[in-house]
Order: C-alpha cells, then sequence, then structure tokens
C-alpha cells in the first residue's frame, strides 16, 4: 500500500500494530487464556518461542527504522516549512510597518493641516473684528466731525512751497465769520 497524506506518515493497521497481524510463519494469535493456562502452553512449546523471537527481532528493528525515518522526515519537512514562514514574515514586516510608518505620518499631515487652517481661521476673524471696531470708530467720529462742520461751515485753504532747506506752508481757516491765517516755515533736515 502507498503512504498516504501531506507528508507520507499513513499506515495501514497491519504496519502500526504488529502484534494484532498473522505472521508470515502461519502462527494464529492467541486467545487470553488464564493466568496457568499460559504457561503451561509456554512450557510445552519451549524451542518453538525461541525461533519466533528471533524470526521477529529484525522485523521489529526495520520498522523501528522505518517509522523513526518518517517521523525524522516530518520533522524536517515541519522545520522547512517553519524556516519558509519566517523568512516570508521577515520580507513582510518591514513593508507592513513602512505602511503603518506612512500611515501615521499622513494622519499627523492632516492634522497640523487641520490646525494651520483653524488657526488662519481664527486669526482672519479677530482681524475681522477689529476693522469692524475700526470702521464703527471711524464711523462714529466722521458723524461728529460732519455735525461739527455743518454747524460751524469752517472752510480750510492753503498752500505749500519746499525750497532747498525749508518748507513754507500757508493755511487759511475760515470759521464761521472770523478767518485765521497760519504762516509756517518748517526747517528740513538736510544731510550733508
Amino acid at each position: 500500500m502507498e503512504p498516504r497524506g501531506l507528508l507520507g506518515t499513513e499506515w495501514d493497521e497491519e504496519q502500526t500494530e504488529p502484534e494484532d497481524r498473522t505472521e508470515s510463519t502461519g502462527c494464529v494469535p492467541q486467545e487470553k487464556q488464564p493466568v496457568g493456562l499460559a504457561s503451561e502452553t509456554k512450557r510445552a512449546k519451549g524451542g518453538g518461542e525461541n525461533q519466533e523471537l528471533s524470526e521477529k527481532i529484525p522485523a521489529v528493528k526495520i520498522q523501528a527504522w522505518w517509522r523513526g525515518t518518517l517521523v525524522r522526515r516530518a520533522l524536517l519537512h515541519a522545520a522547512l516549512r517553519a524556516w519558509i514562514i519566517q523568512c516570508w514574515w521577515r520580507m513582510i514586516l518591514p513593508k507592513i510597518m513602512e505602511k503603518r510608518r506612512q500611515a501615521l505620518l499622513d494622519t499627523f499631515q492632516q492634522e497640523q493641516w487641520a490646525v494651520v487652517r483653524l488657526q488662519s481661521w481664527i486669526r482672519m476673524w479677530r482681524i475681522h473684528r477689529r476693522y469692524h471696531q475700526v470702521l464703527k470708530a471711524v464711523r462714529v467720529i466722521q458723524s461728529y466731525w460732519r455735525c461739527h462742520a455743518c454747524t460751524s461751515r469752517g472752510i480750510i485753504k492753503g498752500h505749500y512751497r519746499v525750497t532747498a532747506s525749508q518748507m513754507h506752508l500757508e493755511l487759511e481757516i475760515l470759521l464761521g465769520s472770523q478767518p485765521c491765517i497760519v504762516s509756517e516755515c518748517i526747517p528740513l533736515p538736510v544731510k550733508e
């Protein structure tokens, strides 16, 4: 019969249990007898038993050698398969670690961009709020100035003249019925 299975380690029952099979010498397996009868039959056979044992010893040795060979072969195959799996895992592990590292970097980068975007929105909101506060203040000042200008009907006229070292400024301010004339000569800083 041919060995079956992955490692070829399956035997038929005749190979695994030699005590239960009939020997090639034609002996029939003994039935269980009472203890006293068994010892008497052994004494009666006497010399035939030694011959049977001498014939069984080489067969038992061959069977033990074959079973040992099959076990060693199975262990060798198992060790080779384990080695192949270990080599594959050592090859795959850096790729898995690189994918994890890349995923962490991508997540970190997305979080960084989200933080930067949020910070820019907050800065924009604060600047927008400050701009509206300044705009409101400008409107308040303009409304008071316009109201004051309407009541006083003042006009400012002026002209200036720049020379090499001075600026001549003449302003004429008309507030109601009294004109005010301001004339100034401002020296300019000159580098020599």
